[in-house]
């Protein structure tokens, strides 16, 4: 690259750049502009000055400034932190041959860092400017002190699954900034309280959340894309989430606060699809860089919709595969972000014609990639296109799984349905059944997500209630395993109102105690509803706001939560790292894990068989890990109330009661080094419906 300028253009002086990197970088005396495109014939760079419609300058690519599909150029003497840039790319117009280029379009820079025009979260916007998303140059400088990637073991996280905005939105929050990354940090001493020590943040690439036409017919109000699923950028954090006017650095400071105080951060990440959508969508970026490239498409130039959005990324083409694989080393190089829960992540191994690679190029490079080497990559093992993956997704020894079985087989068990027992002691192992030699650390488990009923409402309804996101209660899933306890939405009725207490606490019990990875979803913890709504993508309101007065009006369950958190992370015995051996191998006097029934070693296997018990032996534990005390586990999803015999304790040892989700607070809990010795230690009474959990010491 030339060190001076050799060209001049309206008073703007530019000479050829460097190729690589891709995007913007700030250099001694400028910034060098890269960009590629295969098929396009010509390009040129739109300078702005923030905010004005009208550009500073355009400025035509030389052919000199063109190094293979790159092109790239050097604009000297530019104050970085007050201009705009932007793309125009020319070429073929052929739809049928995939090709999308219109040099009418100026386009968002793939690689922004910083992406301006969407500061204010829902503020005044014009989608039908000429540049309504544009990319701004930033430099990377902020002071990590020492900051790294936590490197928690999986089997020792508890994951709690978060949308930036709701969990500060509401007026009860009294944060002071609500909403944004910075309110997050106010509330990192609620999240060490509660025990978790991992959070997932919703998608934080910059996204348009105005960016839906329909209206609520319940009230008229404008819908918006409040969950974030429709990303612009994949470099670039959420400027709206902002509580600064740098987002990067608030960001950063979350992360650098949160590893502080022991909580990995992992990031929700769509690389499955943006928000051009189909051919009726905006043009914005890839579309018209290289649409053929970008996007898997149809032999006559449709988009193939694997997303159920319009289009699907073509993550296996070589260059969408290096972009994917920068943006992963960016987030973690200059974010320290410590793992990625890939949405839909089935369709990022679909190859150029979309079918199934049993070897997809993405995901094998992302597994051994060396900047990756340490962090996190955890799939949601399926797609809008019918591929399920759970338990076969091509995983490297590096990829967990979102567990899909595990959420419906412990639904179905609490609710009732019969059949589920040896489903139910699979899961609770962390699905050997499902996940092989890859371990229990594979298994994401989880009742609940952003994704379906909440807590809540999975033991208030039996159906989806929809109707508030103006789709006609056609969107969201149907298939939700369900039940309402005897009333459908609320009810005064008391005694269906302490059930659905106790079977949100069964779920909770069950979740903490498996083996696996175990995820809460915010604000089950508390209690909050949705009203049903199941497919709640659309609403920035109290239907997705966590409510922080329920930490008080709700605080039993709160409590409730807390224990078992502090249960799961004081006892090793329930975070193994392999799969059980059935059988003693330490010569304990104990298999390492045994089922048994109301009668030990008499589990009832049968279709109506609807109660189980397991004992999980402390001194099996995980190499490294001191002895554990003996658990045991009760599970009565039965109707009736129950007798179960308990294992005999040796060495003094005593049954002590943690978790009875059969009794009403405060005894339904107790905290670590206070659980009472139960007076009967042959035997305990198990009420209907409920949950046990014994620690022997």
């Amino acid at each position: 690259m030339d060190s001076f300028p050799t060209y001049e253009r309206d008073g703007f002086r530019y000479g050829p750049g460097r190729p690589r990197p891709f995007g913007a970088s700030v250099m001694a005396g400028g910034v060098n502009f890269s960009a590629f495109s295969n098929h396009a014939s010509a390009c040129t760079l739109v300078l702005f000055d923030q905010g004005a419609e009208a550009p500073l300058v355009e400025i035509p690519f030389p052919d000199a400034f063109r190094t293979g599909d790159v092109f790239a150029m050097i604009v000297y003497d530019l104050d970085h932190s007050r201009i705009e840039y932007g793309f125009r790319f020319d070429g073929p117009y052929d739809p049928a041959q995939g090709h999308r280029f219109d040099a009418r379009h100026i386009l968002l820079d793939p690689y922004a860092k910083r992406i301006g025009g969407r500061d204010v979260w829902a503020g005044g916007f014009d989608r039908g400017k000429p540049y309504p998303y544009r990319a701004r140059p930033y430099v990377e400088d902020f002071a990590w002190e020492g900051d790294r990637q936590l490197n928690i073991p999986m089997e020792d996280l508890v994951v709690y699954e978060m949308h930036v905005r709701g969990f500060t939105a509401h007026p009860s929050s009294q944060a002071e900034a609500p909403g944004s990354y910075a309110a997050i940090i106010e509330k990192i001493p609620y999240l060490k309280e509660l025990g978790v020590n991992c959070i997932e943040l919703m998608p934080i690439f910059e996204f348009d959340e105005r960016d839906n036409q329909r209206v609520n017919p319940q009230t008229g109000e404008q819908l918006m894309n409040y969950w974030g699923y429709n990303p612009i950028g994949f470099f670039a954090p959420n400027a709206a989430y902002a509580a600064s006017d740098d987002p990067a650095r608030e960001l950063k400071t979350l992360v650098k606060q949160c590893h502080r105080n022991g909580i990995e951060v992992w990031l929700d990440v769509v690389f499955n699809h943006t928000a051009e959508g189909n051919a009726d969508g905006p043009t914005i970026s890839y579309r018209g860089i290289d649409n053929k490239t970008y996007y898997l498409l149809k032999p006559d130039g449709g988009y193939y919709n694997f997303s159920g959005t319009g289009n699907t990324f073509n993550c296996n083409h070589p260059i969408a595969r290096v972009l994917l694989l920068d943006c992963l080393r960016y987030w973690v190089s200059e974010y320290h972000i410590d793992g990625f829960r890939f949405d839909l992540a089935s369709s990022l191994g679909r190859d150029p014609q979309g079918v199934p690679d049993p070897n997809p190029p993405l995901l094998e490079v992302l597994a051994y990639d060396p900047l990756l080497a340490q962090t996190k990559l955890i799939a949601e093992a399926w797609d809008a296109g019918g591929l399920y993956q759970v338990g076969s997704f091509p995983a490297y020894g590096r990829w967990a799984e979102w567990n899909g079985r595990y959420r419906d087989d412990i639904r179905r068990f609490v609710k009732g349905d019969g059949g589920m027992l040896g489903a139910m002691a699979a899961r609770i192992q962390g699905s050997p059944d499902i996940y092989g030699d890859r371990g229990p650390r594979a298994s994401v488990n989880f009742v609940t997500a952003h994704d379906g009923f909440t807590m809540r409402d999975l033991v208030s309804y039996n159906h989806k209630h929809n109707e508030a996101n103006g789709e006609d209660n056609r969107d969201g899933m149907n298939e939700n395993f369900s039940w309402n306890c005897g009333a459908e939405g609320e009810t005064e009725d008391e005694a269906i109102k302490g059930l659905r207490e106790r079977q949100i606490k069964n779920f909770l019990s069950l979740l903490l105690v498996s083996q696996g990875v175990p995820m809460l979803l915010m604000g089950d913890e508390i209690g909050h509803s949705k009203g049903g709504n199941n497919n709640s993508y659309c609403h920035d309101s109290e239907v997705n706001w966590f409510n922080w007065d329920e930490t008080r009006t709700q605080a039993d369950l709160l409590r409730f939560t807390r224990r078992l958190i502090a249960f799961r992370k004081a006892h090793p015995a329930l975070r193994h790292r392999a799969y059980f051996h059935h059988r003693d191998t330490v010569n304990s006097g104990y298999p390492d894990i045994s089922f048994h029934g109301r009668e030990l070693w008499q589990p009832d296997w049968s279709y109506d068989g609807r109660q189980l018990a397991c004992l999980l032996c402390g001194e099996h534990c995980r190499e490294g890990a001191e002895a554990d005390d003996m658990v045991y586990i009760i599970m009565n999803a039965h109707w009736e109330t129950a007798w179960f015999d308990l294992p005999p304790l040796g060495a003094g040892r005593k049954w002590r009661v943690a978790i009875n989700t059969g009794l009403r607070p405060p005894e339904d809990s107790h905290a670590l080094g206070q659980e009472p010795v139960l007076p009967n230690q042959g035997q305990i009474l198990v009420g209907p419906r409920s949950v046990l959990i014994l620690v022997g010491t």
